[in-house]
């Protein structure tokens, strides 16, 4: 028998602390009576219940710590219940109030249904709807069939919803919009934190303000509505005039316009088709700047052939005043390289001016076209239309190209001008101690001597990557040699240095390879 009462009790105590034991004993203990507190009449009649009293006038009804407040009732003392009638009104604390036009409440269960123009008041914020449940045991009150709730400056308005009141935050679903007088919130499912005034995003949400020209757009975060500060992920997008921001997560503050962006990052100028990405950067609206690092990426975005140049670090900068907020330049520093179909190079920093179109190469750079390599202490290169344009060495220009597998034709010169057209190399000025070494050969390849020439300056045309022609201008000296009359220490020229093995080979090489 003892054996039989310890193991009852064991049981007992097993159901309440896993929060199984929810009726018999402890709802007994848990329920009380409602009572009557006041009314100016009272009636009693078998016909509308054997157990049912109806009270009329100035009705307080009180259940626990709780008040009720309406015009009549009708309370079932054997049910615990009371069905009331007329400005509803149950005080559930100091600081929770709901109103209605009728209630139905069971004081078994402390769950209150109201409908008829229901209000909710806690503090400073207000819930509206035709009809909600509340559960006094929880202190959660929800609601179906749309709700709205004002909360200082923010109005929201949803299809359901959910209020916890101890906690002071609303969990609204379907058809979510958030009004405040700078901006305007979209979502499929939120969290609303009345104390704090925190937005939580469990769903779709779109975020716009009231002058279209910021839009914010995620999956899952939140929003903090008193400081405009927003951390974003899963399609975080932040569209600011002809801006685009992206990532994997996005930490935002709306007022200054300074944004940080995690893993699969890009900040896109929709306007001038450019774009840089990486896996962490940053933007800094006010200061006019935005950098990516950790495999970052700068894009010359053209529907025929883009172009695709990777460093550590690549700054985009453009002008605060500017409404759109255009990138005006990019710069990328430390073993950059970048790929394009016609052009590839490499460099140790670039930077690129959207004023003139001109791309600056320093240190070191070299540049691939086709079967030629070309070096200078500094190279720019001009794009027109989203074509090559020109090119200018500074100081120990150098073009080789490939003769065979062991030799290699070579053009060397103080200064240089490349022309293109169509993005095809096609003629070459080299200005001051011009300088070459070049296989003649007939069409067939057959090698008709070895041109080892000197000439002030130089005319190079080019067709299909092949050097065609040659003109000496000004006092050219130098000879067209037969292959066995030349020293092989004569067909290198100084400053020779072949990079091949440094040439990309796809828009994947550049990260790949480093300079």
């Amino acid at each position: 028998m003892l054996r039989s009462i310890i193991r009852n009790v064991f049981l007992l105590l097993l159901l309440q602390a896993s929060g199984i034991w929810q009726s018999g004993i402890i709802q007994a203990q848990d329920t009380t009576k409602i009572v009557l507190e006041q009314a100016d009449t009272w009636e009693y009649n078998k016909a509308i219940g054997p157990d049912i009293q109806r009270i009329i006038g100035n009705v307080i009804l009180r259940h626990d710590t709780g008040y009720l407040f309406c015009d009549s009732a009708y309370m079932n003392d054997m049910t615990n219940e009371v069905k009331a009638y007329g400005n509803v009104h149950i005080k559930a604390s100091d600081t929770l109030n709901l109103y209605g036009d009728s209630l139905r409440y069971n004081g078994n269960t402390k769950i209150a249904k109201v409908w008829g123009n229901v209000k909710l008041v806690d503090n400073q914020t207000i819930l509206t709807t035709d009809s909600l449940d509340f559960d006094r045991r929880t202190q959660i009150a929800w609601y179906d069939n749309w709700g709205k709730i004002v909360s200082d400056d923010n109005c929201l308005v949803s299809q359901y919803g959910y209020y916890y009141t101890r906690v002071k935050e609303f969990f609204f679903k379907k058809k979510v919009i958030l009004i405040n007088p700078d901006y305007y919130m979209k979502s499929d499912t939120l969290m609303y934190n009345t104390v704090t005034e925190i937005v939580y995003f469990f769903g779709p949400s779109t975020i716009v303000s009231n002058d279209k020209v910021d839009s914010i757009y995620c999956i899952d975060g939140w929003y903090d509505t008193q400081k405009d500060i927003a951390r974003l992920r899963y399609g975080a997008r932040i569209y600011h005039e002809a801006q685009l921001l992206t990532g994997d997560t996005i930490y935002y503050e709306r007022v200054n316009g300074y944004g940080q962006v995690f893993n699969n990052a890009m900040l896109l100028d929709t306007i001038q088709n450019f774009a840089i990405t990486g896996n962490y950067g940053e933007l800094v609206r006010k200061r006019g700047r935005g950098f990516m690092t950790n495999k970052a990426t700068g894009i010359m975005i053209d529907k025929n052939d883009s172009l695709f140049m990777h460093g550590d670090t690549i700054m985009a900068y453009f002008d605060p005043g500017d409404d759109q907020q255009q990138i005006r330049a990019m710069l990328a520093y430390y073993k950059v390289k970048f790929f394009r179909k016609d052009l590839q190079g490499a460099c140790d920093s670039l930077a690129f001016h959207r004023s003139d179109s001109t791309i600056f190469m320093y240190d070191s750079p070299v540049i691939w076209s086709g079967k030629n390599q070309l070096t200078a202490d500094t190279i720019t290169i001009t794009i027109r239309n989203g074509e090559l344009d020109s090119m200018v060495m500074y100081k120990s220009a150098f073009i080789i190209s490939m003769d065979d597998s062991t030799r290699y034709n070579q053009i060397k010169g103080k200064d240089m001008v490349a022309h293109f057209d169509k993005n095809e190399l096609y003629k070459i000025n080299v200005f001051g101690n011009s300088e070459t070494v070049y296989f003649a050969r007939e069409e067939d390849r057959t090698l008709i001597g070895i041109n080892k020439l000197f000439a002030s300056d130089m005319l190079i045309f080019v067709e299909d990557n092949d050097i065609k022609t040659i003109t000496y201008i000004d006092n050219p000296s130098g000879s067209l040699y037969p292959e066995n009359e030349i020293s092989p220490y004569d067909l290198i020229l100084k400053g020779f240095n072949w990079q091949g093995d440094r040439k990309p080979k796809s828009k994947e090489e550049i990260y790949s390879q480093t300079p």
